[in-house]
């Protein structure tokens, strides 16, 4: 367990914790291959804690993937889970939820995807102590965030090319702020060799965008509600959940 404190924007004590795999912690096992990353989050941007009920929390995680056989292995078990379970319990369902999904049926798809190699970082920050002043400036914040979450995914032995995926939910000149600033931060960490692209997509378009939903709620409940259950499936896939609290 460790403690990491930032300077400058503003003050943050992150805690983390490493799970090692047969010896090898887990996100470095697979060096050498193409490094994909799908970036999603869990909870809200409001603040409005007097009129309205936003989330007490806001998580943002990345999902680390190594190799093509990984990355696609993911992006079956997510068919799959909607295939097979999904749509038995309702109807026209097209695409698992954090929010939605029964925990069974999240349970399910973990044991589908268990075997491949991903890991998970994350940032949880707890609003009601953080970022009042910036509250009209959603984007930044979410910029913020996301790239001390890109800080934690290790990237020492990537040698062929990193993809960015992120939900396409932003506007054109909200992509191109996040691009500027997520490339730059990047780029100073990736030999220049190596190609970077980032991708806005839909999560129909990238299913493994669907995986890392239902991956950012479960941590994201952790600090909401207390709520543990479905974190604990795939907590052996996490190595770094950060609390962002000022």
């Amino acid at each position: 367990m460790g403690y990491i404190a930032y300077r400058g924007f503003a003050s943050i004590r992150i805690k983390s914790r490493r799970h090692a795999l047969d010896g090898v912690v887990c996100y470095a096992i697979c060096g050498g291959l193409m490094l994909y990353l799908y970036l999603d989050e869990s909870g809200d941007l409001g603040f409005d804690f007097v009129n309205k009920k936003p989330s007490e929390h806001f998580t943002i995680a990345v999902l680390a993937v190594k190799g093509h056989d990984n990355n696609r292995a993911i992006a079956s078990a997510v068919r799959m889970t909607i295939r097979r379970k999904l749509r038995s319990l309702r109807a026209g369902a097209a695409e698992l939820k954090g929010h939605s999904t029964p925990l069974e049926v999240k349970k399910y798809f973990y044991r589908k995807v268990a075997a491949a190699y991903f890991s998970i970082c994350s940032i949880t920050f707890n609003k009601r102590r953080t970022f009042q002043f910036l509250a009209v400036d959603k984007e930044r914040i979410y910029n913020f965030i996301a790239r001390l979450v890109l800080e934690k995914v290790d990237l020492a032995d990537t040698k062929v090319r990193v993809i960015l995926t992120v939900d396409k939910s932003k506007t054109t000149p909200g992509i191109r702020d996040f691009n500027a600033l997520i490339l730059a931060q990047l780029k100073s960490r990736l030999d220049p060799h190596i190609p970077l692209e980032i991708i806005h997509k839909s999560s129909h378009e990238a299913p493994q965008l669907q995986a890392v939903d239902l991956f950012a709620w479960g941590i994201f409940r952790r600090y909401e509600r207390e709520d543990n259950e479905w974190r604990r499936e795939f907590s052996g896939k996490i190595v770094f959940d950060g609390l962002y609290d000022g």
